[in-house]
């Protein structure tokens, strides 16, 4: 092709970009806009920023295709597919609630500006390029817009000493696990002499034929890659980071870390796995198991002995992760082939996991307050000390995020947790679908303690003040509650659009 066609070909295309588009335009105008208003204005920079959430969700339902319909653009480097679809909206959701979560939060923290808000776009346009990637180049680019705009936001309060060093430590195992990550991604590289991950996949599928079970470059790339993609996910061995994040950062950080990267995350490594890697799903499959019990295994264990909520949360994200990593496992049958189930399993349990974990940490956030020394509270156990005399809304609310979290009906989690037993048991993983269940016990007690704590009130702690709920706050947790309900007990669209996610995409 020559220029002018390349060219021509370009301009055609840029209508695809619109949703990431929207959350760049407006990112930068929080950073203009902030410039013109007063310190008593800067809230009006989550009201910008909301609006570019409002029109990118606008860009993308527009680009709708039919299931089993997908377009490429910029000669195949993105994607319009259901798969973006379905995590775009996940991803722009949970921005909105980030922001919705925030704006109180950062009043009484004297930090309104419009630096924030920016980032939580920014990062949310890296997000957004990581679901519709279908390059090596457009992913590893995405990748890193994503996890720059996090470390910034972990230590966004610069007077806070441990989100300092939370954000130093991130930056640098996010560093070296992303060297892990490029250093598979140029392996990939060197066996199709392509970056777009179909070509690669049919690169793969004939080195497979070539060298039935010792194929050294596929399993050196598929080693570095799925190391690379368990540290975004804070999975067993490379979660170490998540808990000091979760503690330090910002709590409407820590909210959308928590949540954002585990989506994103996930939609990155079933991209991967999905088309690249798909010739040999079987020995991922089996990587992908012993990571799912080692982070249940950890996360649940180690969230037991915390007192710290933000902390406990974050343990507890680790062993959530390893539930959905259990249901991608029994997305393949014992014979390679597709099990729709299983992957309808995880497609449903991260769209309800972002919703149910950002809510918990929703009420989180209304909890805290600056100490009579100027100290900050709202982060412990006992700060829910009886949460259910000072504001029953709230009790009731973190309930129902808490009884998901714990698989327990009538809540999307038990929904989620039952189709994952389901599909494990009928790809012939029953150990597996036992471990999982007897995990849903120790999870029970620890998320337990936090409602216990919730419905009584110590004599010894001082009084507690009421708490002050904005209109942001309920519009944020009333959204992520009553998804969590009406997952749990009308799941049949919410399991169709997961279904259309996955199977509308990916020609298998």
């Amino acid at each position: 092709m020559d220029w002018h066609s390349i060219f021509d070909q370009a301009r055609a295309d840029v209508v695809f970009l619109f949703p990431e588009a929207m959350l760049v335009f407006f990112g930068l105008a929080t950073l203009l806009t902030d410039f013109l208003l007063t310190k008593p204005q800067k809230s009006w920079n989550a009201l910008t920023a909301m609006l570019g959430v409002l029109l990118s969700g606008a860009s993308l339902w527009l680009l709708v295709r039919p299931a089993a319909e997908h377009l490429t653009a910029f000669s195949g480097s993105i994607v319009i597919d259901p798969f973006f679809i379905f995590f775009g909206s996940i991803l722009l959701a949970v921005t909105a609630l980030a922001i919705l979560l925030s704006v109180r939060y950062l009043e009484l923290e004297d930090e309104q500006s419009g630096e924030y808000y920016g980032l939580l776009l920014f990062a949310a346009t890296g997000m957004m390029f990581l679901v519709c990637g279908n390059d090596l180049v457009v992913l590893f680019v995405a990748l890193e817009t994503t996890a720059i705009s996090f470390y910034v936001l972990t230590g966004y309060l610069t007077h806070e000493r441990r989100a300092n060093e939370a954000a130093l430590k991130s930056m640098l195992l996010g560093a070296f696990s992303t060297a892990v990550l490029a250093y598979g991604f140029s392996i990939l590289y060197g066996i199709a002499g392509s970056t777009n991950l179909e070509l690669i996949q049919r690169a793969v599928q004939q080195r497979h034929a070539d060298f039935p079970g010792a194929d050294l470059l596929t399993f050196l790339a598929l080693a570095t890659i799925t190391a690379g993609l368990l540290f975004k996910i804070a999975a067993v061995p490379f979660h170490q980071w998540a808990p000091d994040v979760d503690q330090a950062a910002p709590a409407p950080v820590a909210a959308y870390i928590s949540v954002g990267s585990k989506v994103a995350g996930f939609a990155l490594l079933l991209r991967l796995f999905l088309t690249a890697f798909w010739p040999v799903n079987l020995d991922w499959a089996a990587v992908l198991a012993v990571a799912g019990v080692l982070s249940l295994t950890l996360g649940t264990f180690a969230a037991i002995t915390q007192t710290n909520l933000k902390r406990l949360l974050a343990y507890s994200s680790i062993a959530q992760a390893g539930y959905i990593l259990l249901a991608l496992v029994a997305g393949i049958n014992r014979d390679g082939t597709l099990h729709q189930r299983g992957l309808q399993a995880t497609a449903f349990y991260i769209f309800t996991y972002a919703f149910f974990n950002a809510g918990a940490f929703g009420v989180i956030i209304l909890l805290r307050r600056k100490g009579p020394n100027g100290d900050q509270t709202g982060d412990k156990i006992d700060d829910l000390s009886g949460l259910f005399y000072r504001n029953p809304t709230a009790a009731v609310l973190m309930l129902i995020f808490l009884l998901s979290l714990a698989g327990l009906p009538p809540t999307a989690g038990f929904v989620a947790k039952l189709l994952i037993f389901w599909s494990l048991l009928e790809t012939g993983h029953p150990y597996l679908a036992l471990a999982g269940a007897l995990y849903i016990l120790p999870a029970v007690y620890y998320y337990f303690r936090i409602v216990a704590a919730m419905w009584t009130s110590d004599a010894s702690q001082p009084a507690q003040l009421p708490l002050v709920v904005t209109a942001t706050q309920k519009y944020a947790l009333a959204a992520a509650a009553a998804i969590t309900l009406a997952a749990g007990i009308f799941p049949e669209q919410f399991l169709r659009f997961a279904k259309y996610s996955i199977l509308g995409s990916f020609g298998l």
